[in-house]
């Protein structure tokens, strides 16, 4: 049991973190660079509505806790052991608020709509305030993201224009 659970969670984080890296950090910059920020943006954001919200479909479809939400949920509990976890403690126990926006910006819409949906346990789909939680998400995690990628794209060309005089 123990063995299987451990399964599920590894496989569960491995295929969410590659897909994660792959979209912010090679397909978001590929797409922001060759169509710039207001039509790469509007293309990512449309991108990440899809993916998101298929990740949720799939999490509800699969009845598994392959990402061990509840985990997140019970750091609020646990003793911190390092920098991040006292820092994650402290945001996302304090208020709903707090955690919408640390969710959002240090993870996805997909997360912060199941951590902070009701009964996530019970994998029943997204109600209104689901819905709600999942679109502003999608709009903040989006401007954050589109503000750190822009800003290094723009530091690249800004070096590469000093390295070619």
């Amino acid at each position: 049991m123990i063995n299987n659970r451990l399964a599920i969670l590894a496989t569960g984080l491995l295929g969410n973190q590659l897909m994660v890296w792959g979209f912010d950090y090679l397909l978001y910059p590929f797409v922001l660079y060759n169509f710039g920020l207001w039509k790469g943006g509007l293309i990512m954001i449309l991108l990440s509505f899809l993916v998101c919200r298929l990740t949720i479909y799939f999490y509800d479809y699969s009845k598994k806790d392959w990402l061990g939400i509840e985990a997140i949920k019970g750091l609020k509990e646990q003793t911190p052991k390092n920098y991040f976890e006292r820092v994650s403690k402290f945001f996302l126990s304090k208020s709903e608020l707090l955690a919408f926006f640390f969710l959002s910006i240090r993870f996805d819409p997909f997360i912060t709509t199941v951590y902070l949906r009701e009964g996530a346990n019970e994998f029943n789909g997204m109600k209104r305030k689901d819905w709600s939680i999942f679109l502003y998400s999608l709009a903040i995690s989006n401007i954050y993201w589109l503000i750190i990628v822009e800003a290094g794209i723009d530091l690249l060309k800004y070096f590469k224009t000093i390295l070619a005089i």
